[in-house]
């Protein structure tokens, strides 16, 4: 037992030195350019096995059009819709992802003040919107959204 528990240790302390001569940059990406610099985040949608066609069905009709009035507005730069081509283990298994280039970081991180009534005007029936995006919402498995750097390094 006392053996096991040494090794353990050993291993550990080679892993945490290992850790602290790392650089910085092997720590994680940079956070995000300047506030005033364009702001990207990724969203990933995992959908019950079977309902994927009916996530974006209602994705598409219920919450892409609100995405691109926002677009018209400014706050929104670019949206974009991908599906993998293949198909990972269930851990890894992403159905969705769209990814969102927003103006800024603080319109990416604060609420719209003009969103509920721009819903109000792309859904005259909010009793059915309602119901469906509550639909949609019930079949996912899970949801991340996670904000991205491009530290591609610059053409020289």
């Amino acid at each position: 037992m006392r053996r096991i528990l040494l090794a353990v240790l050993v291993v550990a302390a080679a892993v945490f030195a290992a850790s602290l001569s790392a650089p910085l940059a092997a720590q994680g990406a940079p956070p995000q350019v300047s506030a005033d610099q364009p702001y990207t985040v990724e969203y990933y949608y995992k959908c019950q096995w079977g309902h994927q066609a009916e996530f974006l069905q209602l994705f598409l009709k219920n919450h892409y059009p609100l995405l691109k009035k926002i677009e018209s507005t400014g706050r929104i730069l670019s949206v974009k819709i991908e599906s993998p081509a293949y198909h990972t283990s269930e851990e890894l298994r992403w159905d969705f992802r769209v990814t969102i280039r927003y103006k800024n970081s603080t319109v990416a991180t604060t609420a719209n003040p003009d969103e509920e009534a721009f819903i109000k005007e792309l859904w005259p029936d909010q009793e059915t919107y309602k119901r469906e995006e509550q639909r949609r919402f019930e079949i996912l498995l899970g949801h991340i959204d996670l904000p991205v750097t491009d530290i591609t390094p610059a053409k020289q």
